[in-house]
Protein backbone atom coordinates (compact mmCIF):
# COMPACT_ATOMS: atom_id res chain seq x y z
CA UNK A 1 0.00 0.00 0.00
CA UNK A 2 2.87 2.35 0.77
CA UNK A 3 4.21 1.79 -2.76
CA UNK A 4 0.77 2.55 -4.24
CA UNK A 5 0.60 5.87 -2.40
CA UNK A 6 4.10 6.76 -3.60
CA UNK A 7 3.10 6.00 -7.19
CA UNK A 8 -0.05 8.12 -6.87
CA UNK A 9 1.91 11.06 -5.50
CA UNK A 10 4.30 10.63 -8.42
CA UNK A 11 1.45 10.74 -10.94
CA UNK A 12 0.01 13.83 -9.21
CA UNK A 13 3.33 15.66 -9.46
CA UNK A 14 3.78 14.59 -13.10
CA UNK A 15 0.29 15.87 -13.95
CA UNK A 16 0.97 19.18 -12.20
CA UNK A 17 4.29 19.55 -14.01
CA UNK A 18 2.73 18.85 -17.41
CA UNK A 19 -0.08 21.36 -16.81
CA UNK A 20 2.36 24.08 -15.78
CA UNK A 21 4.54 23.33 -18.82
CA UNK A 22 1.55 23.57 -21.20
CA UNK A 23 0.54 26.84 -19.58
CA UNK A 24 4.08 28.18 -19.96
CA UNK A 25 4.06 27.59 -23.75
CA UNK A 26 0.48 28.96 -24.08
CA UNK A 27 -1.04 25.63 -25.13
CA UNK A 28 -3.65 25.88 -22.36
CA UNK A 29 -4.64 28.66 -20.05
CA UNK A 30 -5.83 28.35 -16.48
CA UNK A 31 -5.57 30.30 -13.27
CA UNK A 32 -3.32 28.74 -10.68
CA UNK A 33 -4.77 30.70 -7.78
CA UNK A 34 -8.51 30.19 -8.32
CA UNK A 35 -10.91 30.76 -5.46
CA UNK A 36 -10.31 28.03 -2.93
CA UNK A 37 -7.14 26.65 -4.59
CA UNK A 38 -5.68 26.00 -1.13
CA UNK A 39 -8.37 23.36 -0.44
CA UNK A 40 -6.50 21.03 -2.82
CA UNK A 41 -3.91 20.60 -0.05
CA UNK A 42 -6.72 18.98 1.97
CA UNK A 43 -8.51 17.09 -0.80
CA UNK A 44 -5.58 15.52 -2.67
CA UNK A 45 -3.85 13.94 0.39
CA UNK A 46 -7.26 12.64 1.50
CA UNK A 47 -7.91 10.99 -1.86
CA UNK A 48 -4.45 9.42 -1.99
CA UNK A 49 -4.85 8.27 1.62
CA UNK A 50 -7.85 6.16 0.56
CA UNK A 51 -5.41 3.82 -1.19
CA UNK A 52 -3.41 3.21 1.98
CA UNK A 53 -3.93 0.65 4.72
CA UNK A 54 -5.92 1.15 7.87
CA UNK A 55 -9.22 2.86 8.56
CA UNK A 56 -10.26 5.48 5.99
CA UNK A 57 -12.52 7.59 8.23
CA UNK A 58 -10.02 10.40 8.59
CA UNK A 59 -9.43 10.53 4.83
CA UNK A 60 -13.17 10.66 4.13
CA UNK A 61 -13.60 13.46 6.65
CA UNK A 62 -10.67 15.36 5.12
CA UNK A 63 -12.10 15.02 1.61
CA UNK A 64 -15.55 16.09 2.83
CA UNK A 65 -14.16 19.16 4.59
CA UNK A 66 -11.96 20.06 1.62
CA UNK A 67 -14.75 19.73 -0.95
CA UNK A 68 -17.18 21.67 1.26
CA UNK A 69 -14.66 24.51 1.68
CA UNK A 70 -13.99 24.53 -2.07
CA UNK A 71 -17.71 24.77 -2.83
CA UNK A 72 -18.03 27.61 -0.34
CA UNK A 73 -15.11 29.45 -1.91
CA UNK A 74 -16.77 29.02 -5.30
CA UNK A 75 -20.04 30.45 -3.89
CA UNK A 76 -21.88 27.18 -4.56
CA UNK A 77 -22.86 27.03 -0.90
CA UNK A 78 -22.63 29.71 1.77
CA UNK A 79 -20.04 29.62 4.53
CA UNK A 80 -22.86 30.13 7.01
CA UNK A 81 -24.51 26.88 5.88
CA UNK A 82 -21.12 25.16 5.76
CA UNK A 83 -20.34 25.83 9.43
CA UNK A 84 -23.82 24.68 10.44
CA UNK A 85 -23.55 21.33 8.64
CA UNK A 86 -19.83 20.54 8.92
CA UNK A 87 -19.77 19.22 12.49
CA UNK A 88 -22.99 17.13 12.14
CA UNK A 89 -21.66 15.57 8.93
CA UNK A 90 -18.34 14.70 10.61
CA UNK A 91 -20.21 13.12 13.53
CA UNK A 92 -22.31 11.02 11.13
CA UNK A 93 -19.19 9.84 9.24
CA UNK A 94 -17.48 8.83 12.48
CA UNK A 95 -20.65 7.07 13.66
CA UNK A 96 -20.98 5.12 10.43
CA UNK A 97 -17.32 4.13 10.69
CA UNK A 98 -17.82 2.81 14.22
CA UNK A 99 -20.90 0.84 13.17
CA UNK A 100 -19.06 -0.70 10.21
CA UNK A 101 -16.07 -1.53 12.39
CA UNK A 102 -18.34 -3.15 14.96
CA UNK A 103 -20.22 -5.22 12.39
CA UNK A 104 -17.41 -6.06 10.01
CA UNK A 105 -14.32 -5.46 12.14
CA UNK A 106 -11.05 -7.09 11.18
CA UNK A 107 -9.22 -9.80 13.03
CA UNK A 108 -7.99 -7.29 15.62
CA UNK A 109 -11.42 -7.25 17.29
CA UNK A 110 -11.39 -11.05 17.60
CA UNK A 111 -7.85 -11.10 18.98
CA UNK A 112 -8.73 -8.34 21.46
CA UNK A 113 -11.76 -10.28 22.69
CA UNK A 114 -9.45 -13.18 23.59
CA UNK A 115 -6.88 -10.99 25.35
CA UNK A 116 -6.53 -11.08 29.12
CA UNK A 117 -6.09 -7.38 29.90
CA UNK A 118 -5.31 -8.12 33.55
CA UNK A 119 -2.41 -10.47 32.81
CA UNK A 120 1.23 -9.62 33.50
CA UNK A 121 1.97 -9.55 29.78
CA UNK A 122 -0.56 -6.76 29.12
CA UNK A 123 0.80 -3.24 29.53
CA UNK A 124 -0.90 0.13 29.99
CA UNK A 125 0.40 3.69 29.73
CA UNK A 126 -1.42 7.01 30.03
CA UNK A 127 0.30 10.31 29.28
CA UNK A 128 -1.54 13.61 29.72
CA UNK A 129 0.58 16.74 29.35
CA UNK A 130 3.55 14.48 30.06
CA UNK A 131 5.56 11.55 28.71
CA UNK A 132 5.42 7.85 29.50
CA UNK A 133 7.71 4.99 28.46
CA UNK A 134 6.87 1.29 28.34
CA UNK A 135 9.85 -1.03 27.89
CA UNK A 136 9.41 -4.79 27.59
CA UNK A 137 12.83 -6.45 27.75
CA UNK A 138 13.00 -10.25 27.62
CA UNK A 139 9.41 -10.61 28.88
CA UNK A 140 6.29 -12.00 27.25
CA UNK A 141 4.15 -9.31 25.65
CA UNK A 142 0.43 -9.95 25.16
CA UNK A 143 -0.87 -6.50 24.23
CA UNK A 144 -1.06 -2.92 25.43
CA UNK A 145 -3.25 0.14 25.83
CA UNK A 146 -1.46 3.42 25.15
CA UNK A 147 -3.01 6.86 25.52
CA UNK A 148 -1.33 10.18 24.83
CA UNK A 149 -3.36 13.37 25.34
CA UNK A 150 -1.31 16.50 24.84
CA UNK A 151 1.65 14.30 25.66
CA UNK A 152 3.80 11.48 24.32
CA UNK A 153 4.09 7.76 24.92
CA UNK A 154 6.78 5.32 23.86
CA UNK A 155 6.40 1.54 23.74
CA UNK A 156 9.68 -0.32 23.18
CA UNK A 157 9.11 -3.95 22.22
CA UNK A 158 12.40 -4.57 20.40
CA UNK A 159 13.45 -7.18 22.95
CA UNK A 160 9.98 -8.43 23.86
CA UNK A 161 8.89 -12.05 23.55
CA UNK A 162 5.78 -12.24 21.36
CA UNK A 163 4.40 -15.75 21.21
CA UNK A 164 1.02 -15.10 19.56
CA UNK A 165 -1.07 -12.44 17.84
CA UNK A 166 -1.80 -9.44 20.03
CA UNK A 167 -3.39 -5.99 19.90
CA UNK A 168 -2.12 -2.55 20.82
CA UNK A 169 -4.89 -0.03 21.46
CA UNK A 170 -3.39 3.40 20.94
CA UNK A 171 -5.02 6.83 21.21
CA UNK A 172 -3.08 9.95 20.25
CA UNK A 173 -5.12 13.11 20.84
CA UNK A 174 -3.01 16.21 20.29
CA UNK A 175 -0.10 13.94 21.15
CA UNK A 176 2.26 11.34 19.75
CA UNK A 177 2.96 7.65 20.27
CA UNK A 178 6.08 5.77 19.16
CA UNK A 179 5.94 1.98 18.96
CA UNK A 180 9.14 -0.02 18.38
CA UNK A 181 8.51 -3.64 17.38
CA UNK A 182 10.90 -6.63 17.15
CA UNK A 183 12.02 -7.97 13.80
CA UNK A 184 10.20 -11.31 13.96
CA UNK A 185 6.63 -9.97 13.84
CA UNK A 186 4.19 -8.44 11.36
CA UNK A 187 2.21 -5.28 12.00
CA UNK A 188 -1.33 -4.67 10.75
CA UNK A 189 -2.81 -1.20 11.06
CA UNK A 190 -6.54 -0.87 11.78
CA UNK A 191 -6.53 2.75 12.91
CA UNK A 192 -8.87 5.71 12.56
CA UNK A 193 -7.19 9.04 11.88
CA UNK A 194 -9.02 12.36 12.06
CA UNK A 195 -6.72 15.24 11.19
CA UNK A 196 -3.86 13.06 12.30
CA UNK A 197 -1.82 10.21 10.90
CA UNK A 198 -0.15 6.87 11.47
CA UNK A 199 3.16 5.82 9.96
CA UNK A 200 4.05 2.13 9.70
CA UNK A 201 7.71 1.70 8.75
CA UNK A 202 7.76 -2.07 9.28
CA UNK A 203 7.86 -4.70 6.56
CA UNK A 204 5.15 -7.31 6.16
CA UNK A 205 6.23 -10.85 7.08
CA UNK A 206 4.58 -14.23 6.74
CA UNK A 207 4.20 -17.05 9.25
CA UNK A 208 5.02 -14.78 12.19
CA UNK A 209 2.97 -13.42 15.10
CA UNK A 210 1.04 -10.27 14.21
CA UNK A 211 0.65 -7.09 16.21
CA UNK A 212 -2.62 -5.35 15.37
CA UNK A 213 -2.74 -1.62 15.93
CA UNK A 214 -6.20 -0.35 16.84
CA UNK A 215 -5.36 3.32 16.92
CA UNK A 216 -7.23 6.59 17.08
CA UNK A 217 -5.44 9.75 16.00
CA UNK A 218 -7.08 13.14 16.45
CA UNK A 219 -4.66 15.96 15.71
CA UNK A 220 -1.96 13.52 16.72
CA UNK A 221 0.21 10.77 15.31
CA UNK A 222 1.36 7.19 15.84
CA UNK A 223 4.74 6.06 14.53
CA UNK A 224 5.48 2.34 14.21
CA UNK A 225 9.14 1.44 13.69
Amino acid sequence: MRKTKTILWGFALIAAGVLFALKAVDVIDFSIFFNGWWTLFIIIPGVIGLFGSGNKTGNIIGITVGVALLLACQDVISFNLLWKLLVPVMIVIIGVSLVVRGLFGGKASKVLAETQTDSHGYRKAFAAFSGRNVVVDGEVFEGAELNAIFGSAKCDLKNAVIEKDCVIKASAIFGGIDIFVPEGVSVVDESTCIFGGISNKTEKKSDTPTIYIMGTCMFGGIDIK
